[in-house]
């Protein structure tokens, strides 16, 4: 994201001091820049190559679905944040323009490195989603904006975001829309088509279907409250400006792993050309669809109490 604001200094801190050792202190250890498993393994390599330009070029357009899923959590002056999958700050920036403390988790430390740039006094840890770092509760409103699609168990990754929770808080987690409202699939068929094999998966659109994600929200132990969209246009002024925007997200860069970049690049740029508008600009409309949730019960099976 382009603009850079001062923040709050974030006042929250682990209650007590969970015992060395104990489950608690290692869900609250500061985890170091390389110290990743599961799908942060995965995820923070391939989000990780171009950092610049994805948090600069691509990460901003979703804008309208971060200031949605902030208005939806409640988010407000005091309020304890927390962003899983908070790539290069983006909507951390505006929760903290909400006079809201920060917290923040993502699997590449490259973008990590830009998030601290952007606010320099929050807490941004790298990690899993799926084990998250931080005491149970510890927060007001917990967002999850593109990024639950990418853990390799969603339902542990949501019981995660529904622990960390505190009691009469909001979980907020955003994503694709129904396929038909999003014309960005225009691109995940282009690459899919330029590619020798499938990819693995059932694609981006898996947890979009209608009644999916509030159901695996329902199986994590979160009572569904609301459901929402936000209309997230994606306009480049060109296609070499969509393309460094593109290739930075991480489908994009397990495609090269399969395929190189100027074929990649050439079979995409053919199968847009049709959508090119008089000036060489393309636009994508596109709706993200977000659910409200908040945590059943105190304490369900498997999950720890908070330290003393």
């Amino acid at each position: 994201m382009g603009t850079r604001c001062p923040t709050r200094r974030s006042s929250w801190r682990p209650r007590g001091r969970p015992l060395e050792g104990s489950r608690d202190a290692e869900r609250t250890r500061p985890r170091e820049e390389g110290d990743t498993m599961g799908s942060a393994a995965v995820q923070g390599e391939l989000w990780g190559r171009a950092p610049r330009d994805w948090a600069e070029l691509q990460e901003p357009k979703h804008a309208p679905l971060w200031h949605a899923m902030l208005e939806a959590a409640g988010v407000r002056e005091g309020s304890r944040v927390f962003d899983a999958g908070c790539g290069g700050g983006g909507a951390a920036v505006l929760a903290a323009e909400r006079g809201a403390t920060v917290s923040g988790l993502d699997a590449s430390a490259p973008l990590l490195e830009i998030a601290r740039e952007r606010l320099p006094n929050a807490d941004f840890r790298i990690g899993d989603i799926e084990s998250l770092p931080f005491a149970d509760g510890a927060f007001d409103a917990v967002i999850a904006a593109c990024s639950v699609q990418y853990c390799a168990d969603r339902i542990a990754a949501l019981r995660e975001l529904r622990r960390v929770c505190a009691q009469g808080g909001r979980v907020v987690v955003g994503l694709w829309g129904v396929p038909e409202k999003v014309e960005y699939r225009t691109v995940f068929a282009a690459v899919r088509d330029a590619l020798p094999e499938p990819p693995p998966g059932k694609g981006p659109f898996e947890l979009s279907v209608e009644g999916v994600l509030p159901g695996l929200i329902a199986e994590a132990g979160l009572a569904v409250l609301a459901r929402g969209e936000a209309a997230c246009p994606f306009h480049y002024p060109t296609f070499e400006l969509f393309w460094r925007a593109n290739v930075a997200a991480g489908p994009l860069q397990a495609a090269l792993r399969q395929v190189a970049e100027e074929e990649l690049r050439e079979r995409v740029r053919n199968a847009l050309a049709a959508l090119h508008g008089p000036d060489g600009s393309l636009v994508f409309v596109n709706t993200f669809q977000y659910v409200v949730a908040q945590p059943q019960a105190p304490h369900g099976p498997g999950v720890s109490t908070p330290p003393a």
